[in-house]
């Protein structure tokens, strides 16, 4: 058989779009001790950088690639010298120490979670170093930093899964013959959420603040009042209920996205056990999922007169 010909372009006929690389998954839990009283934070973190070169992948060239594994190590020693008080901040410390230290580093990214830990409490007592998860959705920031640029701050919430058991409807939608689902009125709105929002101004911002009101805006957006709730004729609309809440009540976020990937429910048929059954025995359908996402920002004049 014959060998196919190896045919290789000269450098000049071909551009490099993007040459960014990094380390992705690095963990860590950082503990600070005040006496008794202890606070915890653990993250998990990718950090990318863009050089001013791209001589590692066209000349084979190593001398100004900063190892991942530098890299890493530069994430753990951050956190033990300037702390993490927040995951915002953190990322920005991360992305001014690689701008400042390497001046042929043009561009960093960070992405940061944290684990949703919690301090204990017994009878509204603190504990003063015990701490359980609460899987209240996961808290992340990515952050962006260009060489003289001003830094970029997202912050958000994933996994964070709602349900309420009444209160939602799906009606008057369009129909044709490939069109099979009937009117709902009355249906279980069960949902998986991701949301994550930019800030105008990252100056004096107080990420925990915020973070802890858009969490607050977007269970109440999507529950209603607590004695009677809210009717939600679609996911979009929820999805923009919880968008219209936040931008209210946060001046300070100028754009939020918004998903709500749809945990879809059947009700089980218990008649050939002589059993009827009003919506009160389901199961949960996996596959396939709906999919619900909508960005919304401030208008630019609204911006101009802030």
């Amino acid at each position: 058989m014959q060998q196919p010909t190896v045919c290789h372009l000269p450098n000049e006929d071909v551009e490099i779009l993007n040459s960014e690389y990094g380390k992705n998954v690095i963990k860590l839990l950082r503990i600070k001790r005040d006496d008794k009283k202890h606070c915890i934070k653990e993250v998990e973190a990718c950090v990318h950088i863009r050089l001013n070169s791209v001589n590692e992948y066209l000349h084979a060239d190593n001398s100004a690639v900063i190892p991942t594994d530098t890299m890493k190590n530069i994430v753990h020693a951050l956190a033990k010298c300037k702390g993490i008080e927040t995951i915002e901040q953190f990322a920005l410390d991360i992305c001014n120490h690689f701008i400042s230290s390497y001046c042929h580093v043009m561009y960093v990214k960070a992405y940061i979670q944290e684990v949703p830990w919690r301090r204990l409490e017994k009878n509204g007592v603190p504990h003063v170093h015990a701490f359980i998860c609460v899987p209240e959705g996961i808290r992340f920031c990515e952050v962006e930093l260009c060489r003289n640029g001003c830094p970029l701050v997202i912050s958000g919430i994933k996994e964070l899964k709602l349900k309420k058991t009444t209160q939602s409807g799906f009606q008057g939608f369009h129909r044709d013959k490939y069109t099979t689902i009937p009117d709902r009125s009355d249906r279980v709105l069960s949902a998986e959420l991701f949301c994550k929002w930019s800030y105008g101004n990252c100056q004096d911002i107080d990420f925990d603040c915020i973070w802890d009101t858009v969490h607050e805006c977007v269970l109440e957006a999507f529950s209603g009042p607590p004695d009677c709730g809210e009717y939600s004729p679609s996911h979009q609309k929820t999805v923009n209920n919880i968008q219209m809440l936040t931008l209210a009540r946060v001046p300070q976020i100028q754009e939020i996205e918004v998903t709500l990937n749809n945990i879809y429910y059947d009700v089980i048929d218990l008649k050939k056990l002589g059993l009827t059954n009003d919506k009160e025995v389901l199961i949960p359908v996996d596959i396939p999922y709906a999919s619900y996402t909508c960005t919304l920002g401030r208008k630019k004049c609204l911006k101009e007169q802030a």
